[in-house]
């Protein structure tokens, strides 16, 4: 029996399994492949292409993360071109918008179905890095044999979700290798470069989209890896804040680690009331109110511009000295200049 024969035969046997689906999420993705797609393992044709209308189209409608992503999938590609390595960047169906690759591989990809315009949605090609990336917005490596079609089991890819500025899924990015080679280490190195790539791509969208806000970087612990992802946190994680210290806007990795809407605008709140935590513990500020904590973080903010001069921070928030000397006690600052 043939080695895609019995690609073939395995995909089958564990696709139609239903506890295989409960105890692995590539089987899972298998059985989608299977059932919910309709798709056929030893399915030979190639990769399906968009019209060239539809490409533009979706070049029309994705080209902000075009235009931020182009220097950073250069710069990803000069790290992993030479060996053998393809980036692409697809929006957020799968369909493939750009490509890097050396000029004497180009043609090979293009034969995969490694191109502009190449659909490569879970839908379409079952299982396979960036469909399955897409279909569970989670950074994975899909090894040879992984893929649901055995046509695609020479490749390695690894994959990252790209998260526009609302926490909606805008793309995906994407390192592909068919070098008979590539070892699941190396992949390991590459899916880490790539999940860099995307939250370089994802961080600087946001921070176009707010151009006039203060953005806060979040400081939190890594997500844990989800199935062949590295482990690292997989999405950026900014918060977008105005002058007010009012929230505007988060990233798809601050709403989850705030529990906010994982999509759409976010409710405006003080950023200080997110960002709390432990909340006036070791502060002094137990048992105040949501506006004596507001204004608290006011006369501390004017101390602390003022150098802890009483006088300059009185005159900056247009009130006496002996009036903020008086806020100062009640709102337990006595001593605390800055």
């Amino acid at each position: 029996m043939t080695s895609m024969a019995q690609h073939i035969d395995q995909v089958l046997a564990r696709a139609s399994d239903p506890g295989a689906a409960a105890r692995s999420r590539l089987a899972a993705s298998w059985r989608r492949s299977l059932d919910h797609h309709g798709l056929d393992p030893g399915q030979r044709s190639g990769v399906r292409r968009v019209t060239q209308a539809v490409l533009d189209e979706r070049l029309e409608r994705s080209e902000g993360m075009l235009r931020i992503a182009t220097p950073k999938i250069d710069a990803l590609f000069q790290m992993v071109g030479s060996s053998g390595c393809g980036v692409l960047l697809t929006d957020d169906r799968g369909v493939v918008l750009d490509l890097r690759a050396s000029a004497g591989d180009r043609e090979a990809f293009d034969s995969w179905g490694l191109a502009p315009g190449a659909d490569w949605s879970e839908a379409s090609e079952g299982t396979n890095g960036i469909g399955t990336c897409i279909a569970e917005g989670r950074q994975v490596i899909i090894h040879r044999g992984d893929h649901f079609h055995a046509r695609n089991t020479a490749m390695s890819c690894m994959d990252a979700p790209i998260f526009g500025p609302e926490g909606d899924l805008i793309g995906a990015l994407d390192v592909s290798s068919a070098r008979a080679d590539q070892t699941e280490a190396f992949n390991q190195l590459i899916a880490a470069m790539v999940a860099q790539t995307a939250r370089q791509i994802e961080a600087d969208t946001f921070r176009a989209t707010f151009p006039e806000a203060r953005i806060i970087v979040v400081d939190a612990a890594p997500q844990v890896g989800l199935g062949g992802g590295t482990g690292a946190q997989d999405s950026a994680m900014l918060l977008a804040v105005d002058g007010d210290d009012i929230v505007r806007g988060a990233t798809r990795g601050a709403r989850r680690a705030f529990r906010l809407a994982a999509s759409g605008p976010v409710d405006p709140r003080p950023a200080s009331d997110l960002l709390r935590s432990g909340e006036g513990e070791g502060t002094g500020d137990s048992g105040l109110s949501s506006f004596e904590k507001a204004e608290r973080a006011a006369v501390v903010r004017a101390l602390s511009r003022s150098g802890g001069n009483v006088s300059q921070a009185a005159r900056s928030l247009n009130i006496g000295r002996a009036t903020l000397y008086r806020r100062m006690g009640r709102l337990g600052l006595n001593g605390k200049m800055v």
